[in-house]
This record gives C-alpha cells, structure tokens and sequence, in this order.
C-alpha cells in the first residue's frame, strides 16, 4: 500500500488525490465516461432487481447505485472500483427489511455506515487478509444458493407475495407453487438468461446483460399487445405524486434527507431503544461492507494493475451507507461484477464511477416510463445468472477434493450455516472454526524433547558434556495458549536425581501471557522442590518469564543466551 510521510487522522479519499497529482486529461476523461455509460447499463437493472429482491421497491436500489457510486469513488480508496447495492446482502438485508421495515434498515446503514468510519480511523483496514479463503467462498457460495432459490419465484411467475421463514419453508414453499408457475414469464425469463450467457460469444466488450434485459423487455411488450399477461416493474410497483397514484419508478433522483426529532417521519433521530436493537444487525453490515469492499477493491488491483488504499476505502464506503441510508437506498459496497466491467471497458480514474452515477440519474429523469416496461422475471434472471458467478463451483468443488480435511470442514460450515441459518452465523463460527483449527496446525508444530547424560525411558541421552543431576528440556515452537499444556506437562520425566533443568527455548519464536504464566508456574514449583532452573532464549521472552517473580524465587532461576552457555557456566 503506498504510504506517506504523515498519516492523516481520517484516511479518506485517497484515490482520488492520488489520481489528481497524476493529473487529468481529456483523454482520460473519454476513457472514463466510456467505461460510466458501459456500467451504468448494468448496473440500473442491478440495482432495481437487488431492491426487490430485499423486499423493497425497485428506485430504492436506484438510489443506492448513484449515491453510494459518487461518494464511495471520490471518498473511497480504489482507483476503478465502482460501489452500489450488491447480491451479497440480499440474504441479509431481506429479513432486516421483513422484521424492521424501512425505517429500521436506514437506521441499520447509518449505523454500520459509523462503524465503517471507525474502522478506517482505526486502520483496521489490512486485517482483511486475515479471514480465510474456505470462509469466503463457503459465506458467498451459500448466498448464491440463496438468491438463486429466492429469485425462482419472479423468474417463473409463481406470484408468491412474501417469502418468509426458513431455507427449507422458502424452498418447500416455492416447490408448493410450481403447478402455478406462469409459463410467458418463464419463456421471458429464460430468453433473458439465454441472451446475457451467449451474448458473450460475440461480444466482450459490452455485458450481455444490456442485451438480455432489452430482448426481455421487447419480448414482454409485444407479448402483452397480444394479450398475454407479463410481470412488469410497472404491473408490480406504484408511487403517489400530487395524490395521483402512477406505475413504475417516480422519475425524481434521490434526495438526502437531514434527520430531523419528528417521530412520524421515516428519517427521524432513532430513540435508545431503537440504536439497542439494532446495533446488533448494523455490525454485521459493517462486516459484510468491509469484507466485500476490499475483496472487490483486491481483484480491481489485479485486474488493473492499481493499488488500492484499504483504511481510505472503509471510510469512503461508511460514508457512502450513511448518505444511502438518507436518501432511502439500501446497504452499499464495492461491487465485484461492476467493477469488472468498468475495468473492462477502460476506466483510468475513480470519476468513472461517478459518471456512472450521473448517467443513472438521467435515467431516472428521461426513460422512468420506458423502465416501467421491463420484466419481472428478466430482473430475475439477472439475479440467476449473479448468484451463478458468486457461487464459484469449480473452486467449491475444487477446495473438497485437494484441501486438508480442516479446511474443508470451515468451508462446509460455513456453506450449510449460510443457507440453513444465515450469513452472520456462517462468517461469524466459519472463522471462530478456522482459528481454532488453525491453532491445533500451530500446536502440532511446538514440540519437546528432554535429554540427560544417562537417558532413560523418554528420555533422550545427551551428547553434551552434561553434569548427572542436570536435564535439558527443550522447547521448539510457540509458547501460547494453544500448546501451553502441551510443552510444559513432562513432570514425569523430572526424576528425583535431578538438581538443574536448563529450559532450552532458543526455538521459541513467541510467547503470550499464558505461555508465560504457565512457564512462572513451573518455575515457582521447581523451586519449591530447591531445584535450579537456567532459561535460555530470547531476551523478551525471558523477560516476560522472569517478570514479577518473587525473590525466593528468583534465587533459584539463571538466565543464558545458550544452552553451551549455561552447561559452561555450571
């Protein structure tokens, strides 16, 4: 990560001041817009379809496209990446939606959106390389199962009203509905899908997602001049203006509304119970924003050849959820896909996804009837084709057959408690589970040997010139909580000939405190029993043995730099 002489104290927007030393051209500015109006056309349908698929009307995803897309990329910390409303959340935002309703999700963002902000001051930024592969493709394999079988419902026209409860009474509920399904909603369903798979073929430049929602769109048109009944935004969702109740989206871009302490209103300051219950799903936002913004922001740098600023990137991204938040969007954060395709198409700067933003504006203001024609179930099998990409088979599959039987143990946790429970259950135990694990890898590492000059059973002979009543035991490997037990337990092999152990810990890397409690209470016993113990190893980790013994302890324990040293100093 580049760095500089003096840390700002809230790191934020970073790649842009980066990218504007470098200076601006026209030419990067074509670039830019290019890449802008490529992704605004994937990213309107994105948007819509991720809205309803929480619950809530389309413009509500809108909105979170073009708020979270100007402010992340200019606050941000990513050079092309481009931040809006993702897949990922769906899972975790729909019951939010279903339990606390709108008003409770705004609070949810701007509270998450707070927690981002610390954690960018904080620097917490680099800890992201700390959460296991198996844990995140376990987590986003789990939400494309997820979002796969909750889009079932719009792509065939089963007219389910609510999908509630459980994976198993969702599914069992969808299964219920087939005998209903609508077959010209699954004939426009599948032509989109068709389209956005084998459009590729011919095209790389431009998504086939343009071109799978525009033939879905014609496809239904034509199809409801004939009579044909079809699932549209406009037949589905409805606003009020002046009284008069309209179809479609309202053709107005988002506005940011200022908190105000009227309890009535859908923005009002939230009250202490209401911040109580809710903190806990804020934080789970928080975690999700952050892992999947510099997951995004990572595969940007390779794709790109950039390098992204992590704290920089947490603030922006907190930023952009609390003004998504006010302008009634949903959860935000760096999208994977768009930022593919902006790098794709040519973006150079983070003002593409800002023009991407404005694009969808204009949008909004010029084609709201036109948009009002598009399917239900081609924003459905937008929503397929995602879950598809996020569900990274091959390397699920791949991952069972070569990886050590820990790994694979994480992965399907996470996997099953992601479907079967929900996401903060599988991320949360999933990485609770690899670090236990990993710590029974580190534990098998640290090993002990214990050596005399006569040897013995478990008892190795020595071949240093080594005094009768004098033992070396030796310590290779970390000294924490997880092998405490484990290195220290041998007083079987201390027999009653022995006056001196030398503790050998030249191998001993680290040490934390119950590695050195453990080790003070080894010394204090051995010393009751009038027996010299020498300790040889680095000096911090000595000292952290040493530290706060007591005198009468202290009279029996030496210090050495080596084991020679000690035999000589015998």
């Amino acid at each position: 990560m580049p760095s500089s002489k003096k840390k700002k104290i809230i790191p934020i927007a970073a790649a842009l001041r980066s990218e504007l030393r470098k200076g601006y051209s026209f030419k990067k500015f074509h670039q830019d817009f290019v890449a802008a109006l490529v992704v605004s056309l994937v990213a309107l349908p994105l948007s819509m379809a991720l809205a309803i698929a929480v619950g809530l009307p389309p413009q509500h995803g809108i909105y979170t496209a073009i708020v979270a897309g100007i402010a992340a990329a200019l606050l941000g910390g990513s050079t092309v990446q481009v931040s809006g409303p993702t897949a990922a959340f769906v899972v975790i935002v729909a019951p939010m939606v279903s339990q606390y309703g709108l008003r409770g999700l705004i609070i949810v963002e701007i509270m998450a959106g707070i927690a981002l902000i610390i954690f960018g001051i904080a620097r917490l930024g680099r800890f992201i390389n700390f959460v296991p592969y198996p844990v995140t493709t376990g987590f986003t394999s789990g939400i494309a199962v997820v979002l796969a079988t909750l889009s079932l419902n719009d792509f065939l026209g089963l007219g389910i009203e609510r999908l509630d409860g459980s994976y198993i009474e969702k599914l069992s509920l969808i299964i219920g509905h087939l005998p209903q399904m609508n077959i010209a909603d699954g004939a426009i369903g599948l032509l989109t899908m068709l389209t956005i798979t084998e459009m590729r073929r011919f095209t790389k430049k431009i998504p086939g997602t343009i071109f799978g929602i525009l033939a879905g769109s014609v496809a239904a048109y034509f199809l409801s001049r004939t009579g044909i009944e079809i699932a549209t935004i406009g037949s589905k969702f409805s606003y009020v203006i002046d009284g008069i109740t309209k179809h479609g989206i309202p053709p107005f871009p988002p506005y940011i509304h200022i908190p105000g302490f009227d309890k009535d209103t859908l923005f009002a300051l939230p009250s202490y119970d209401e911040i109580r219950l809710l903190i806990g799903p804020a934080m789970v936002i928080a975690a999700l924003a952050s892992l999947e913004s510099l997951l995004s922001a990572t595969v940007a740098d390779g794709m790109a050849g950039t390098k992204h600023y992590p704290n920089s990137e947490l603030t922006g991204i907190g930023v952009s959820n609390i003004l998504s938040g006010l302008a009634g969007g949903i959860p935000a954060t760096g999208a994977i896909a768009r930022t593919a395709t902006n790098i794709k198409a040519g973006a150079r700067t983070p003002f593409a996804a800002v023009m991407h933003a404005i694009l969808i504006i204009f949008y909004v203001l010029l084609l709201a009837p036109l948009i009002s024609y598009v399917p239900m179930a081609s924003l459905s099998a937008l929503l397929l084709v995602t879950a598809y990409h996020m569900s990274h088979y091959k390397q699920f599959s791949h991952m069972i057959r070569i990886a050590p039987r820990a790994d694979v143990i994480v992965l399907l946790t996470c996997f099953g408690l992601t479907v079967f429970v929900d996401m903060a259950a599988g991320v949360s135990v999933g990485i609770v589970l690899a670090a236990f694990l990993f710590m029974q890898r580190i534990a098998e590492l640290t090993e002990t040997k214990v050596e005399t000059l006569n040897g013995g059973k478990k008892v190795k002979k020595t071949e240093l010139k080594l005094p009768e009543d004098t033992m070396i035991y030796r310590i290779a490997g970390p000294l924490f909580f997880g092998t405490a037990e484990k290195a220290l337990d041998r007083s079987y092999v201390v027999m009653e000939s022995i006056k001196k152990i030398i503790i050998d810990m030249e191998k001993v890397p680290l040490i934390d405190m119950t590695g050195a409690v453990a080790m003070k209470s080894l010394l204090i016993s051995e010393a009751s029993r009038g027996r010299t113990v020498i300790l040889c190893g680095k000096k911090e980790i000595i000292e952290k043995i040493t530290h706060g013994i007591s005198p009468a302890t202290k009279k029996f324990v030496r210090v050495a730099k080596t084991v020679k040293q000690a035999i000589d100093n015998l």
